[in-house]
C-alpha cells in the first residue's frame, strides 16, 4: 500500500517549554542568580525562606521537575508565586506556565496571560514566547495573530528556539504577517540548528517541497533524521516515505518499514495502517 504523501503539520500547538530566562533586575540580597542552581535543597530552602527571589524560583523549579525533592506542583506554584510577587520575571513566567497548564493550580488562561505579560514586558524570552502562543490560540485573550507575531519575534531575537519555530510557521502560513517562505526557512533554520525537533521537521519539509529553498531531497532527509532521532513521530513517518520512494536516499523497503514501525508505535494513524495496528 502506497502512503499518501508527506504530511505537513502545525507543529506549534501550545508548547510552553522552559527556557533560559532573561536577566532580572530585582535586588538579590542573599544569593547571586548563577549560584542558586548549585545549592543543596536545605541551603536553597533557607535562602528562599529569607526572601531571595532567585532561590524561591529555583526551589519552585525543583518541585515542578522533582529534582532533589518529590515532585509537588502545588509547592512549585507556592514558591513561584513568592518570587513572582517580588517582580522576579522568571518566577512570573513559570507561574504563568502552571496557570496555563493547570498544574498545581486551577487552569486559568486569563491569569496565565497576566503573569506572562508582566514577565514578557521585562524581557523574559520564555514569557514572550508563551504570550505569543496565547494570542495565536486565543487563550485568555482575543485571538490576535499580529500580536502573536510581535511577541514571537521578541523572543526569537533572543534566541528562543520555540519562538523561532513559531515565527517561521507564522511566516509560512501568512498569519499575522505577509506569507514569506524564505523568511520562514530562515527562522526554522535558526531553531533547527539549536536542535529544536519541530523546526527540524519543518525545515526538512521546506526542502522536501522546495518552499523558500530549492528542492533538495537529501537535505530534507538530513533534517528528518535529526528530528526522528529525537523521537519525533512525524519525522519517523516521513523518513519511511523517503526510503520507500528512494528520495534523498537509496530505496530501501526494509528501512522504510523500520521507520513506519517506529511511528506506528507512537500512535501515528497512517503508519499503523501501513504496518498493522500492532506495529508488525
Amino acid at each position: 500500500m502506497r502512503p499518501a504523501g508527506l504530511l505537513v503539520i502545525s507543529l506549534s500547538a501550545l508548547v510552553l517549554a522552559r527556557c533560559a530566562a532573561a536577566v532580572d533586575t530585582v535586588p538579590r540580597p542573599d544569593v547571586a542568580a548563577p549560584a542558586v542552581t548549585e545549592l543543596g535543597v536545605a541551603r536553597l530552602r533557607l535562602a528562599a525562606e529569607q526572601g531571595d527571589a532567585w532561590a524561591q524560583a529555583e526551589l519552585g523549579s525543583r518541585y515542578e521537575d522533582g529534582r532533589g525533592v518529590e515532585q509537588d506542583y502545588p509547592a512549585a506554584v507556592a514558591w513561584f508565586r513568592r518570587a513572582a510577587e517580588q517582580g522576579h520575571a522568571p518566577g512570573q513566567a513559570a507561574l504563568g506556565f502552571l496557570y496555563s497548564t493547570g498544574r498545581g493550580v486551577g487552569r486559568d488562561d486569563a491569569l496565565a496571560v497576566a503573569w506572562h505579560r508582566r514577565a514578557a514586558e521585562r524581557g523574559n524570552a520564555r514569557a514572550q514566547n508563551n504570550l505569543g502562543v496565547l494570542y495565536r490560540d486565543g487563550r485568555g485573550v482575543e485571538r490576535d495573530d499580529e500580536e502573536a507575531v510581535r511577541w514571537f519575534r521578541r523572543a526569537a531575537e533572543q534566541g528562543h528556539g520555540f519562538a523561532q519555530n513559531s515565527l517561521g510557521e507564522m511566516h509560512r502560513d501568512g498569519r499575522g504577517v505577509e506569507r514569506d517562505d524564505e523568511e520562514a526557512v530562515r527562522w526554522f533554520r535558526r531553531a533547527a540548528e539549536q536542535g529544536h525537533d519541530f523546526a527540524q521537521i519543518n525545515l526538512g519539509f521546506m526542502y522536501d517541497r522546495g518552499q523558500g529553498v530549492p528542492r533538495d531531497d537529501a537535505e530534507a532527509v538530513r533534517w528528518y533524521l535529526l528530528a526522528a532521532g529525537q523521537g519525533h513521530v512525524q519525522a519517523q513517518f516521513n523518513l519511511g516515505v523517503m526510503y520507500l520512494e528512494g528520495r534523498g536516499v537509496r530505496r530501501d523497503i526494509v528501512e522504510a518499514a523500520r521507520w513506519y514501525r517506529l511511528a506506528a508505535a507512537q500512535g501515528h494513524a497512517e503508519a499503523q495502517q501501513l504496518v498493522g495496528e500492532d506495529g508488525r
